[in-house]
């Protein structure tokens, strides 16, 4: 596709600005979270959304698989929800022969709604389905399509009748990403659009083979060693009773995060660094990185919730 991977980086750099600039027709605002869904999939890898409701989760999901020409399903989690629901059952056709008729779940983009609504036997079949990008029913294995994205929602307020995700399946997300309220001038810009007769427009930027290349692409960008060290260390700084753990991590934490997150920092800084227009990450595109990877992998103690502490508060101290 590209002779280099210096120009293959270079159009990776120009693809996303088209990419973003699409999706600022349709999502006013939010340019952080966009960039952090934006470099997940880059890194194949999942996002947890968590906001309160009407802050366009389901619309910015669309928008993106629409801009990336990608097939997507959207699956509403509700206390009732069976496996066989997400990942399809075996029906018993005219010719008397059990035939599989693939569920949602068989798509590039999912939108897992409200994930934290259904039980963990539900939650289970979602976490083979991101884990090993395929999903057994009825004994036989079958492979979901490629790329594939779970980019699921969660409400933080509303926690009656919610089932917490399991500590297995939130280290399945690459990134916990915060939407936070409009500011005054996007959501006037907001309200403008969504109450009068405009209509956006939305161009195709990018194939489902580009995103396969990019994302080996990605995976081909050198890293220096000082700039890997320090996110292992980053990552080693929250395990308490550890020799790498900070005072801070064993006053307020339970368990800190594992090697996964310091996978996911160092493929996030990769990513970061290319659409920025660099050929190698820096400890800068690391530290972008520390907030969306390891809030969800840090649990706090009894004291840390008693002072108030935040997830966010702690691992800013670590850095």
């Amino acid at each position: 596709m590209y002779a280099t991977d210096i120009e293959a980086a270079d159009a990776l750099k120009e693809k996303v600005k088209a990419i973003r600039k699409n999706i600022g027709n349709v999502i006013i605002g939010q340019e952080d979270v966009v960039e952090k869904l934006i470099i997940a999939i880059l890194c194949n890898g999942h996002s947890l959304l968590v906001g309160v409701p009407g802050l366009a989760k389901t619309l910015l999901v669309k928008t993106i698989s629409d801009v990336l020409d990608l097939s997507f399903k959207r699956i509403q989690f509700t206390p009732d929800l069976m496996p066989s629901d997400i990942v399809g059952a075996e029906i018993l056709n005219e010719q008397r022969a059990f035939q599989f008729i693939k569920g949602p779940i068989f798509a590039n983009i999912i939108l897992a709604d409200e994930i934290n609504r259904t039980p963990p036997k539900t939650q289970s079949a979602l976490l083979e389905a991101m884990q090993e990008r395929n999903v057994t029913a009825g004994g036989m294995l079958h492979k979901l399509p490629s790329p594939f994205f779970v980019l699921a929602t969660q409400n933080p307020i509303e926690q009656e009748g919610t089932y917490p995700l399991p500590e297995a399946q939130l280290d399945r997300f690459m990134f916990q990403v915060t939407l936070d309220y409009p500011s005054f001038a996007d959501e006037v810009t907001i309200v403008r659009n969504t109450t009068s007769a405009h209509i956006p427009t939305l161009s195709k930027v990018m194939s489902s083979e580009e995103i396969i290349a990019f994302q080996a692409l990605v995976r081909r960008v050198p890293v220096p060693d000082n700039v890997l060290e320090y996110a292992v260390g980053l990552v080693q700084k929250t395990r308490p009773g550890s020799v790498g753990a900070t005072a801070a991590a064993n006053q307020y934490l339970s368990y800190g995060a594992g090697p996964r997150a310091s996978q996911y920092l160092v493929l996030g800084a990769k990513c970061h660094a290319l659409i920025n227009g660099k050929y190698s990450p820096d400890i800068e595109d690391v530290r972008a990185m520390a907030l969306p990877v390891l809030r969800h992998r840090i649990l706090r103690n009894y004291k840390a919730e008693a002072e108030g502490m935040t997830q966010e508060a702690l691992i800013k101290q670590l850095m």
